[in-house]
């Protein structure tokens, strides 16, 4: 079985494969800031990309189910319908999940280790990016380690505007991380923290960051 990628190099390969896809949106439309007018899936495929380049690369998976992913980490391969009940999951997709790369002897082997949601044109708290981190929220929530294999979830997001904007950057992402925290606070075996977040201006024409909200289990609260 091959060693499963640190956090720290999934989260650095997740920046750059959005720096990436921001990088070449630009090249190919002439469009130097709005990346948020890419086609569905545009970042994900480029954060897929530089996942896949790490030296112990995972099994990646676009648009899994929940049902799916929660069979692949759970204990008990057969209560994940009684586990979505209980935490009032619904038949959803995840963005990304990153799986344990080994040789499959079944179809029902897999092991899930991470979820990702990732989100194009970010720039205000929003209900819907509230409730894939509740999702995730939902989905690594235990009270022992051993109740489930996946390790954290990451929100990863691309925020542009205008130099237009009345609100800036800066403090657009102080909300959505306030907001965000709000949420995962609710949970007693959750903690989280922010990777990215560095705002980049173009003269006349706006700003842009992209960052990583990342949702992990802390059992020693």
């Amino acid at each position: 079985m091959n060693r499963f990628p640190s956090k720290e190099e999934v989260i650095n390969a997740t920046i750059k494969g959005i720096r990436s896809a921001k990088a070449n949106y630009s090249h190919w439309t002439a469009d130097e800031l709005y990346l948020s007018y890419a086609p569905p899936k545009f970042l994900t495929i480029h954060v897929s990309q530089e996942i896949a380049k790490l030296e112990n690369s995972p099994e990646i998976f676009i648009d899994a189910t929940i049902a799916d992913i929660l069979r692949c980490s759970l204990p008990d391969r057969s209560a994940f319908r009684d586990f979505m009940k209980e935490k009032y999951l619904t038949q959803e997709v995840m963005c990304l999940t990153l799986d344990e790369r080994f040789e499959h002897k079944t179809d029902n082997d897999s092991i899930s280790r991470v979820v990702m949601s990732i989100k194009n044109g970010v720039r205000n708290v929003q209900e819907e990016y509230k409730h894939e981190v509740e999702k995730m929220c939902k989905m690594l929530d235990r009270e022992n380690l051993s109740d489930s294999t996946l390790d954290y979830g990451v929100f990863a997001f691309y925020l542009d505007i205008s130099n237009s904007a009345r609100k800036k950057s800066q403090k657009r992402l102080d909300e959505i991380i306030e907001s965000f925290d709000n949420i995962v606070s609710k949970f007693d075996n959750l903690k989280s923290n922010f990777e990215g977040g560095e705002i980049n201006l173009i003269d006349n024409i706006g700003e842009w960051c992209v960052g990583c909200y990342i949702i992990e289990p802390d059992l020693n609260k």
